[in-house]
């Protein structure tokens, strides 16, 4: 057998793909056990905790998730009681999106855990290495846009 195969060690969207599957997999049995809710409403409870009340379309946009498995969810964290969707008044199609107090309560508790897993992750490394792996992870992130282009 001849031409290029990947080292999956040497791959960078190996080696993220797998990083960020298993922390969805680990977060989501992990919530879904001690919270009753999984690592979607997380992420939207925790962008909503910092910019709410915004639309279902930014919580697309910033998640990078696709409009029906948000608005599947919403609807399910709103009859659960942790989010209010309400209609703007001056544009009925916008509909902005935020925490209610169970909700917002629900985020204080799960930002605990979520921000001592994210210390686990980390273990090892020395404070400019964290602020490196950033630097270089929000600079990758950037780069998404041109990769079908």
């Amino acid at each position: 057998m001849t031409g290029t195969v990947l080292d999956h060690e040497q791959y960078a969207p190996a080696q993220l793909t797998f990083l960020a599957n298993r922390l969805s997999v680990s977060a989501n049995a992990l919530y879904r056990e001690k919270f009753g809710v999984g690592v979607t409403e997380w992420r939207i409870m925790a962008l909503l905790a910092a910019q709410a009340p915004i639309p279902a379309a930014r919580i697309c946009q910033v998640l990078g998730m696709d409009k029906g498995p948000v608005s599947r969810c919403l609807a399910g964290m709103e009859q659960a009681g942790h989010v209010r969707v309400k209609p703007d008044r001056a544009d009925a199609r916008r509909r902005p999106v935020a925490l209610t107090g169970p909700g917002r309560r629900l985020h204080d508790r799960i930002i605990k855990l979520e921000l001592a897993r994210e210390e686990k992750l980390l273990t090892g490394l020395k404070p400019a290495e964290r602020k490196s792996l950033l630097n270089l992870l929000t600079r990758m992130r950037a780069n998404l846009a041109t990769l079908n282009q």
